[in-house]
């Protein structure tokens, strides 16, 4: 069965369809108000296999899993990767600067962003760590 175009109309049915996340992505709740509409519209003389329909819901069962998996195993590197920050703060980084100028303090605050961690030096220098970075 081809499905050119869906419309909701929650008002007909009495339940509204929600999104929590972008528009290209399709929830688990969006998939099986999908299912339901398609099964109340197939053709009845040339229903749709049902392992059809198991086969797309064991699809979305298992992408499901693997980003609830991925969302875990972020939070685990990140929990990771701040208890390795704490043990940076009191230590002394010793950085070649841009500029030429070589640049020592005690590190007195880390944080954590996207692209790796920032070390915050007692002399107000912020530095990313990484190559070039001597900790002792």
């Amino acid at each position: 069965m081809v499905v050119d175009s869906v419309q909701s109309n929650s008002a007909a049915t009495g339940s509204t369809v929600s999104s929590s996340s972008s528009s290209a992505t399709v929830g688990y709740d969006d998939f099986l108000q999908l299912l339901i509409a398609q099964m109340r519209n197939q053709d009845p003389t040339s229903p749709t296999d049902t392992s059809q329909y198991m086969s797309q819901f064991a699809q979305l069962s298992s992408v499901e899993q693997a980003i609830q998996t991925n969302a875990k195993l972020d939070a685990l590197l990140s929990s990771s990767a701040l208890t390795q920050a704490e043990g940076l703060i009191g230590r002394t980084a010793s950085f070649t600067a841009e500029d030429g100028v070589q640049t020592t303090g005690t590190i007195k605050a880390v944080y954590i962003v996207q692209g790796g961690t920032i070390a915050t030096l007692d002399n107000g220098v912020q530095v990313q760590l990484g190559p070039g970075i001597t900790i002792s």
